[in-house]
């Protein structure tokens, strides 16, 4: 269970889409309330997912074979399968560099990011955390939720590796976050280069993020599905 937490934990930490929006909320009006209040959401979904749970298997996972057990198992594969075919289907949709070009073109006049950070400036603090909510990779997180189904809480060690696997997950805004607090003028600066990198790389890294993962899950749910 552990070991599966961590990768899922390090697929949702590492969407480039949320963390974006988070460079972009930091360097807004009143930037660090607002990136606080997206973390507190970010975490606040995790832990009611992780809670919904539990409260589902009363802390105890179901012996194995069992029809939860197995449903876990199946749904873990049908996650699995899904991200797989998302991340063909982005790839098949990959556009030609001459398209690109273009449509970056037409993108950056649309949409500049001081435009961008204009509409931040604007965005409430309740807007922030809708925003949390929104972008949060649902379907990781889902995939997630079929590993804590064999969550133990009569041991110490499940509530250390759900503990570990909200942190993880939340670990790249934490940074980002407290980088900003730490070492605004320095930080302000890197995570701007930080965001065009990411939007440089967005389509690969979003296509390889759900191959890996998708390949994982397949591959881990038809091994304990068949052992």
């Amino acid at each position: 269970m552990v070991l599966e937490l961590l990768l899922i934990g390090v697929g949702i930490t590492l969407d480039p889409l949320p963390i974006m929006a988070f460079v972009l909320l930091l360097s807004s009006r009143r930037g660090v309330w607002k990136g606080l209040v997206f973390i507190l959401a970010w975490l606040a979904c995790l832990v009611t997912v992780i809670a919904l749970v539990l409260l589902f298997t009363g802390g105890t996972p179901p012996p194995p074979r069992s029809p939860p057990s197995t449903g876990a198992l199946a749904a873990k594969l049908a996650i699995g399968l899904g991200l797989v075919a998302y991340g063909v289907h982005r790839r098949r949709r990959a556009r030609t560099p001459h398209e690109e070009s273009s449509a970056a073109g037409s993108a950056s006049r649309d949409a500049s990011p001081e435009a961008e950070v204009s509409k931040m400036d604007r965005m409430s603090v309740w807007s922030a955390a809708g925003l949390a909510v929104f972008l949060q990779p649902w379907g990781v997180v889902a995939a997630g939720a079929t590993v804590v189904v064999r969550a133990d809480l009569s041991h110490l060690a499940s509530y250390l590796a759900l503990f570990g696997f909200c942190i993880l997950a939340t670990s790249t805004l934490l940074a980002a976050e407290l980088y900003t607090v730490l070492a605004p003028k320095a930080a302000g600066e890197r995570l701007k280069r930080l965001r065009a990198w990411l939007e440089a790389h967005e389509e690969p890294a979003i296509i390889i993020g759900c191959l890996v993962l998708g390949l994982w899950l397949t591959g881990n749910s038809i091994y304990q599905l068949t052992s």
